[in-house]
Protein backbone atom coordinates (compact mmCIF):
# COMPACT_ATOMS: atom_id res chain seq x y z
CA UNK A 1 0.00 0.00 0.00
CA UNK A 2 1.65 3.19 -1.25
CA UNK A 3 0.84 6.18 1.54
CA UNK A 4 1.00 9.25 -0.66
CA UNK A 5 -0.37 13.20 -0.18
CA UNK A 6 -2.20 14.87 1.88
CA UNK A 7 -4.46 13.27 4.69
CA UNK A 8 -7.22 14.69 6.78
CA UNK A 9 -6.93 13.78 10.54
CA UNK A 10 -10.72 14.11 10.68
CA UNK A 11 -12.88 15.46 12.95
CA UNK A 12 -16.01 13.64 15.08
CA UNK A 13 -18.55 14.90 14.77
CA UNK A 14 -21.25 15.59 17.97
CA UNK A 15 -24.83 16.45 18.66
CA UNK A 16 -25.73 19.04 21.70
CA UNK A 17 -25.59 15.92 23.92
CA UNK A 18 -22.07 14.93 23.50
CA UNK A 19 -23.49 11.72 21.16
CA UNK A 20 -21.82 11.14 17.62
CA UNK A 21 -23.97 12.90 14.86
CA UNK A 22 -24.24 10.18 12.44
CA UNK A 23 -25.86 12.27 9.77
CA UNK A 24 -23.54 14.85 9.87
CA UNK A 25 -20.04 12.45 10.14
CA UNK A 26 -21.76 11.29 6.40
CA UNK A 27 -21.98 14.57 5.25
CA UNK A 28 -18.39 15.63 6.37
CA UNK A 29 -16.85 12.74 4.59
CA UNK A 30 -19.17 13.15 1.29
CA UNK A 31 -18.35 16.80 1.50
CA UNK A 32 -14.30 15.73 2.05
CA UNK A 33 -14.39 12.86 -0.04
CA UNK A 34 -15.01 15.76 -3.04
CA UNK A 35 -11.94 17.16 -3.12
CA UNK A 36 -8.39 15.09 -4.36
CA UNK A 37 -7.15 14.56 -0.55
CA UNK A 38 -5.47 11.13 -0.51
CA UNK A 39 -7.30 9.77 2.46
CA UNK A 40 -8.60 10.46 6.23
CA UNK A 41 -7.34 8.98 9.78
CA UNK A 42 -10.07 8.13 11.98
CA UNK A 43 -10.66 8.51 15.68
CA UNK A 44 -6.93 10.17 16.08
CA UNK A 45 -6.41 13.48 18.65
CA UNK A 46 -7.88 15.51 16.02
CA UNK A 47 -11.04 13.19 16.42
CA UNK A 48 -10.92 13.42 20.38
CA UNK A 49 -10.20 10.26 20.08
CA UNK A 50 -9.12 9.72 23.75
CA UNK A 51 -12.71 10.54 24.64
CA UNK A 52 -14.15 8.13 22.05
CA UNK A 53 -15.39 4.36 22.86
CA UNK A 54 -13.80 1.71 20.60
CA UNK A 55 -16.64 0.92 19.70
CA UNK A 56 -17.54 4.65 18.60
CA UNK A 57 -14.52 4.27 16.66
CA UNK A 58 -15.68 1.09 14.39
CA UNK A 59 -19.04 2.99 14.02
CA UNK A 60 -17.70 5.84 12.83
CA UNK A 61 -15.92 3.96 10.22
CA UNK A 62 -18.92 2.04 9.01
CA UNK A 63 -20.86 4.87 8.66
CA UNK A 64 -17.75 6.75 6.92
CA UNK A 65 -16.62 3.98 4.44
CA UNK A 66 -19.66 3.89 2.23
CA UNK A 67 -19.00 7.46 1.07
CA UNK A 68 -15.41 7.44 0.60
CA UNK A 69 -14.68 6.77 -3.45
CA UNK A 70 -12.65 3.63 -4.12
CA UNK A 71 -8.99 4.60 -3.84
CA UNK A 72 -8.61 7.35 -0.65
CA UNK A 73 -7.09 5.27 2.37
CA UNK A 74 -8.83 5.25 5.50
CA UNK A 75 -6.56 4.95 8.40
CA UNK A 76 -8.11 4.06 11.59
CA UNK A 77 -6.42 5.50 14.99
CA UNK A 78 -5.85 2.78 17.54
CA UNK A 79 -3.97 4.02 20.07
CA UNK A 80 -3.80 2.39 23.06
CA UNK A 81 -1.50 1.19 26.17
CA UNK A 82 -1.20 -2.10 25.63
CA UNK A 83 -0.76 -4.28 22.69
CA UNK A 84 -4.01 -6.31 23.26
CA UNK A 85 -6.42 -3.84 23.46
CA UNK A 86 -4.97 -2.25 20.46
CA UNK A 87 -4.64 -5.23 18.06
CA UNK A 88 -8.32 -5.77 19.29
CA UNK A 89 -9.12 -2.69 17.92
CA UNK A 90 -7.28 -3.10 14.53
CA UNK A 91 -9.39 -6.53 13.82
CA UNK A 92 -12.36 -4.42 14.78
CA UNK A 93 -11.68 -0.97 12.23
CA UNK A 94 -10.31 -3.31 9.22
CA UNK A 95 -13.39 -5.46 8.91
CA UNK A 96 -15.72 -2.19 9.10
CA UNK A 97 -13.74 -0.79 6.44
CA UNK A 98 -9.80 0.59 7.60
CA UNK A 99 -7.19 0.29 4.66
CA UNK A 100 -4.77 0.85 7.75
CA UNK A 101 -3.98 1.79 11.11
CA UNK A 102 -1.83 4.07 12.73
CA UNK A 103 -0.96 4.34 16.57
CA UNK A 104 0.57 6.58 19.12
CA UNK A 105 4.01 5.79 20.79
CA UNK A 106 2.61 4.11 24.59
CA UNK A 107 3.04 6.97 27.41
CA UNK A 108 1.47 6.65 30.15
CA UNK A 109 4.46 4.28 31.81
CA UNK A 110 6.47 6.93 30.17
CA UNK A 111 9.81 5.49 32.18
CA UNK A 112 9.03 2.39 30.56
CA UNK A 113 8.39 3.68 27.10
CA UNK A 114 11.41 5.79 26.51
CA UNK A 115 13.72 3.08 25.40
CA UNK A 116 13.81 1.88 22.07
CA UNK A 117 13.43 -2.32 23.22
CA UNK A 118 9.82 -1.45 24.26
CA UNK A 119 8.83 0.90 21.60
CA UNK A 120 10.27 -2.09 19.01
CA UNK A 121 8.12 -4.72 21.02
CA UNK A 122 5.06 -2.59 20.54
CA UNK A 123 4.79 -2.20 17.61
CA UNK A 124 5.98 -5.26 16.26
CA UNK A 125 3.44 -7.07 18.37
CA UNK A 126 1.09 -4.98 16.84
CA UNK A 127 2.07 -5.42 12.97
CA UNK A 128 2.24 -9.21 13.84
CA UNK A 129 -1.80 -9.37 15.10
CA UNK A 130 -3.08 -6.57 12.73
CA UNK A 131 -4.82 -7.54 9.50
CA UNK A 132 -3.87 -4.24 7.57
CA UNK A 133 -0.81 -2.29 7.47
CA UNK A 134 0.44 -0.35 10.80
CA UNK A 135 1.76 3.37 10.84
CA UNK A 136 3.41 4.63 14.16
CA UNK A 137 2.67 8.32 15.17
CA UNK A 138 5.39 9.98 16.78
CA UNK A 139 4.56 13.09 18.30
CA UNK A 140 6.94 13.87 21.11
CA UNK A 141 5.49 17.31 22.35
CA UNK A 142 2.16 15.90 23.29
CA UNK A 143 3.35 12.27 24.82
CA UNK A 144 6.38 12.95 26.48
CA UNK A 145 8.21 10.17 24.84
CA UNK A 146 10.02 10.43 21.68
CA UNK A 147 10.48 7.55 19.07
CA UNK A 148 13.99 7.93 17.39
CA UNK A 149 15.15 7.38 13.57
CA UNK A 150 17.04 4.51 14.35
CA UNK A 151 14.33 2.80 15.72
CA UNK A 152 11.96 3.74 13.25
CA UNK A 153 14.65 2.66 10.98
CA UNK A 154 14.77 -0.73 12.82
CA UNK A 155 10.43 -0.92 12.62
CA UNK A 156 10.14 0.14 8.84
CA UNK A 157 11.92 -3.44 8.58
CA UNK A 158 8.57 -5.31 9.68
CA UNK A 159 6.55 -6.34 6.38
CA UNK A 160 3.21 -4.93 8.30
CA UNK A 161 4.92 -1.80 9.61
CA UNK A 162 4.57 0.95 6.79
CA UNK A 163 5.37 4.13 7.68
CA UNK A 164 5.52 7.13 10.36
CA UNK A 165 3.33 10.48 10.51
CA UNK A 166 5.69 13.17 12.50
CA UNK A 167 3.96 15.58 14.29
CA UNK A 168 6.11 18.34 16.52
CA UNK A 169 9.57 17.22 15.82
CA UNK A 170 11.94 19.19 13.30
CA UNK A 171 11.76 19.16 9.09
CA UNK A 172 15.16 17.71 9.54
CA UNK A 173 13.69 14.83 11.42
CA UNK A 174 12.31 13.86 8.19
CA UNK A 175 16.00 13.80 6.52
CA UNK A 176 17.04 11.40 9.10
CA UNK A 177 14.44 8.70 8.83
CA UNK A 178 14.52 9.00 5.11
CA UNK A 179 18.34 8.82 5.29
CA UNK A 180 18.17 5.02 7.02
CA UNK A 181 14.90 3.27 6.37
CA UNK A 182 13.92 1.83 3.11
CA UNK A 183 12.83 3.54 0.04
CA UNK A 184 9.27 2.47 0.65
CA UNK A 185 8.84 3.24 4.32
CA UNK A 186 5.75 6.10 4.24
CA UNK A 187 6.75 9.49 6.19
CA UNK A 188 4.02 11.82 6.66
CA UNK A 189 4.33 15.24 8.53
CA UNK A 190 2.04 16.09 10.91
CA UNK A 191 2.65 19.69 12.04
CA UNK A 192 0.94 22.67 9.61
CA UNK A 193 3.40 25.00 9.77
CA UNK A 194 5.79 23.25 8.39
CA UNK A 195 4.93 20.68 5.71
CA UNK A 196 6.77 22.50 2.69
CA UNK A 197 10.10 21.98 4.72
CA UNK A 198 9.05 18.72 5.61
CA UNK A 199 7.96 17.80 2.23
CA UNK A 200 11.74 19.01 0.85
CA UNK A 201 12.87 16.69 3.42
CA UNK A 202 11.14 13.65 1.92
CA UNK A 203 7.91 13.36 3.48
CA UNK A 204 5.70 11.34 0.98
CA UNK A 205 3.06 13.80 2.26
CA UNK A 206 1.26 14.86 5.29
CA UNK A 207 -1.29 14.12 8.00
CA UNK A 208 -3.27 17.06 9.41
CA UNK A 209 -6.01 18.46 11.49
CA UNK A 210 -6.09 21.29 9.72
CA UNK A 211 -7.48 19.67 6.40
CA UNK A 212 -10.42 18.54 8.54
CA UNK A 213 -11.11 22.78 7.90
CA UNK A 214 -9.80 23.66 4.68
CA UNK A 215 -8.81 20.94 2.62
CA UNK A 216 -8.06 22.67 -0.54
CA UNK A 217 -5.37 24.68 1.48
CA UNK A 218 -2.98 22.03 2.06
CA UNK A 219 -3.96 20.31 -1.44
CA UNK A 220 -2.57 22.99 -2.70
CA UNK A 221 0.78 23.00 -0.94
CA UNK A 222 1.02 19.07 -2.17
CA UNK A 223 0.83 20.26 -5.78
CA UNK A 224 2.78 22.76 -5.93
CA UNK A 225 5.12 20.60 -4.40
CA UNK A 226 4.65 17.89 -6.83
CA UNK A 227 4.67 20.50 -10.04
CA UNK A 228 8.07 22.18 -8.26
CA UNK A 229 6.30 25.51 -7.73
CA UNK A 230 8.50 26.51 -5.00
CA UNK A 231 7.22 30.06 -4.37
CA UNK A 232 3.52 28.81 -4.91
CA UNK A 233 4.17 25.81 -2.67
CA UNK A 234 6.34 28.87 0.00
CA UNK A 235 2.89 31.39 -0.39
CA UNK A 236 0.53 28.59 0.46
CA UNK A 237 2.68 27.51 3.47
CA UNK A 238 2.50 30.74 4.76
CA UNK A 239 -0.90 31.33 4.36
CA UNK A 240 -1.68 28.48 6.81
CA UNK A 241 0.58 28.67 8.93
CA UNK A 242 -1.16 30.85 11.28
CA UNK A 243 -4.30 29.50 11.05
CA UNK A 244 -3.48 26.93 11.46
CA UNK A 245 -1.85 27.58 14.51
CA UNK A 246 -4.77 28.60 16.10
CA UNK A 247 -6.90 25.67 15.30
CA UNK A 248 -4.34 22.99 16.91
CA UNK A 249 -1.67 24.68 19.37
CA UNK A 250 -3.90 27.60 20.48
CA UNK A 251 -7.27 26.71 20.53
CA UNK A 252 -7.57 22.78 19.73
CA UNK A 253 -10.25 20.94 18.63
CA UNK A 254 -12.31 22.93 19.66
CA UNK A 255 -10.94 25.99 17.64
CA UNK A 256 -11.00 23.47 14.51
CA UNK A 257 -14.71 22.75 14.48
CA UNK A 258 -15.41 25.96 14.51
CA UNK A 259 -13.32 26.59 11.58
CA UNK A 260 -15.11 23.67 9.86
CA UNK A 261 -18.44 25.30 10.52
CA UNK A 262 -17.56 28.52 9.21
CA UNK A 263 -16.15 26.42 5.72
CA UNK A 264 -19.30 24.37 5.55
CA UNK A 265 -18.50 21.51 6.92
CA UNK A 266 -19.96 20.16 10.31
CA UNK A 267 -17.48 20.88 13.42
CA UNK A 268 -20.15 21.69 16.09
CA UNK A 269 -19.59 21.14 19.78
CA UNK A 270 -16.58 19.25 21.53
CA UNK A 271 -17.23 16.28 23.53
CA UNK A 272 -16.54 16.96 27.60
CA UNK A 273 -14.70 18.20 29.13
CA UNK A 274 -14.07 20.53 26.02
CA UNK A 275 -16.45 23.63 25.60
CA UNK A 276 -17.08 25.90 22.48
CA UNK A 277 -14.38 28.13 22.11
CA UNK A 278 -14.87 31.74 23.72
CA UNK A 279 -16.42 34.83 21.66
CA UNK A 280 -12.96 36.39 20.91
CA UNK A 281 -11.21 33.46 20.03
CA UNK A 282 -14.30 32.49 17.29
CA UNK A 283 -13.28 36.35 15.95
CA UNK A 284 -9.68 35.15 15.77
CA UNK A 285 -10.67 32.25 13.56
CA UNK A 286 -12.86 33.67 11.61
CA UNK A 287 -10.18 36.45 10.90
CA UNK A 288 -7.66 33.82 9.79
CA UNK A 289 -10.29 32.24 7.73
CA UNK A 290 -11.13 34.84 5.77
CA UNK A 291 -9.43 33.70 2.63
CA UNK A 292 -9.54 29.92 3.20
CA UNK A 293 -12.77 28.94 2.42
CA UNK A 294 -13.71 25.21 2.39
Amino acid sequence: MKFQGMYASAATPFDHTGAMYRVKVQHNFEKWSRTSLAGFIVGSLTGEGPLLEAEEKVEMLRIAAPHIPEGRTIIADVSEEGVHAAAKLACAVAQAGAHAVVSLVPHQYRNLMYGPETQRLFFRALADRSPVPVLIHNAPQMTGVDLLPETAAELAQHPNIAGIVETGTPASRVAQIRALAPKDFAILAGFEPQVWDSLKAGANGAALAFASAAPYATIAIWEAFRTREEEAGLDWQNRVSHPSILVTDMYGVPGLKHAMDLNGYYGGPPRLPFVPVSPDARREIENAFRDLKG
